[in-house]
């Protein structure tokens, strides 16, 4: 039987807008929201004002509050709030990426110790239930890589860039307009948000903690017309994927950058602000999901999902973490990349064991080539401010 849920809410800007909606659209569920803290009491909010409070505590220290749904945009006091209502024995929802790439496994470990559930559906892929499908459907060990678009404003600027020629600057401008890019755009367009992600589901899919600075992220905010122009004449899109990889049975790594999607790939079809995911296995072969990534209503009900599993007293298990452990981090593998540059120098820091294509011309030279991403991580620090675009090739 499901319980009654009192709701506080930390933040109603999109996405806390977007569960007080699809909530109010819910039947059946035995559930409401008395309190809302934000930080800005002047904006105006289609909300009572006895519902709006400034001070955290007025939810965190409430009693009767059972239910903390933890919305907001910084990473920083988004960990303080969740660790907080952990330890005061109130059940949580978040949708802070950031804050679980870099706290999750101190936050599993206090929701074990005060006995709640801790869940964060929407902090992955908007719509698409990918983390209770890594927790229920592939709760083994013949998991091979979990890999697609998970970021929806990267995914709409290259639909725009190569459905409709637009210019990257264009096509940013356009998704900023539509509320599928934030002004500042960083973290979606240099993969930041897709490493959030991948690190979330590398603990589900296969039970290892990564700490975002071991992983090589680039993104696509240096993307030219000449690489348009290349992928387009090798009959290629070019999409921000993410990748988690089991790598000999015993190891595991993760990659974000862009890619060279051929026509047969699953990515290849993925428009707009959609994500895409891809799931491959020994013996299920490939498996597809698809789904709104961004937006208040997507968000919204993947919040509301959760929500409702509090209600049936839903936990995830973490089954990898406790029967499948012993995968280890590596960076040491062999990946082939593009890279367009334009001084010698910066093509010297790239240590390739083998070149395939070679371009050197007035205006564009670029190489296709074999590396070593451990090569890729030792210089990365170096690579923010080239003139250079890197996107790698390969197999789904």
């Amino acid at each position: 039987m499901s319980k009654t849920l009192k709701i506080g809410v930390f933040g109603f800007g999109v996405v806390g807008s977007g569960l007080a909606h699809v909530l109010k659209n819910s039947k059946g569920l035995d559930a409401s929201i008395v309190k809302v803290c934000v930080k800005d009491p002047t904006k105006e909010r289609d909300l009572p004002s006895e519902f709006v409070t400034l001070n955290p505590d007025d939810i965190l220290n409430d009693p009767e509050i059972n239910v903390v749904a933890e919305l907001i945009d910084d990473a920083d006091d988004a960990y303080r709030i969740v660790k907080t209502a952990l330890k005061n024995g109130k059940h949580v929802v978040s949708a802070n990426k950031k804050m679980l790439a870099h706290h999750i496994e101190e936050l599993i470990q206090l929701q074990w110790e005060h006995k709640v559930s801790f869940l964060y559906e929407a902090s992955a892929c908007g719509s698409i239930p990918i983390i209770r499908n890594l927790e229920e459907y592939y709760d083994n060990d013949l998991l091979q890589s979990v890999s697609g678009i998970l970021n929806g404003s990267s995914n709409y600027i290259l639909s725009k860039i190569f459905n409709e020629n637009l210019d990257y600057g264009v096509a940013l401008k356009q998704a900023q307009e539509l509320g599928f890019a934030e002004s500042n755009p960083t973290s979606d367009v240099e993969g930041f948000d897709t490493l959030y992600k991948l690190i979330i589901l590398t603990v589900h899919g296969f039970g290892l903690f990564v700490h975002p600075d071991q992983v090589f992220n680039i993104g696509i905010s240096r993307l030219s017309a000449q690489d348009i122009q290349l992928a387009s004449q090798k009959g290629y899109k070019i999409r921000l994927l993410g990748k988690v990889t089991k790598v000999n049975g015993k190891h595991v790594n993760l990659l974000i950058a862009p890619k060279f999607v051929k026509p047969t790939e699953h990515a290849y079809t993925v428009e707009d602000h959609y994500n895409g995911v891809l799931i491959q296995g020994n013996f299920y072969d490939n498996q597809f999901m698809y789904g709104k990534g961004a937006g208040s209503h997507p968000t919204g009900s993947a919040v509301l999902s959760d929500v409702t599993a509090l209600a049936y007293n839903y936990k995830y298990e973490y089954k990898k973490l406790k029967y499948y452990g012993g995968l280890e981090y590596t960076n040491d593998m062999s990946v082939q990349i593009y890279l367009r540059y334009s001084k010698k120098e910066d093509l010297d820091l790239f240590e390739f064991t083998d070149i395939s294509e070679s371009l050197t011309g007035k205006d564009f030279n670029y190489v296709i080539g074999q590396i070593n991403l451990l090569n890729l991580i030792k210089i990365k620090d170096q690579l923010v401010d080239k003139d250079l675009f890197l996107a790698y090739l390969g197999d789904e």
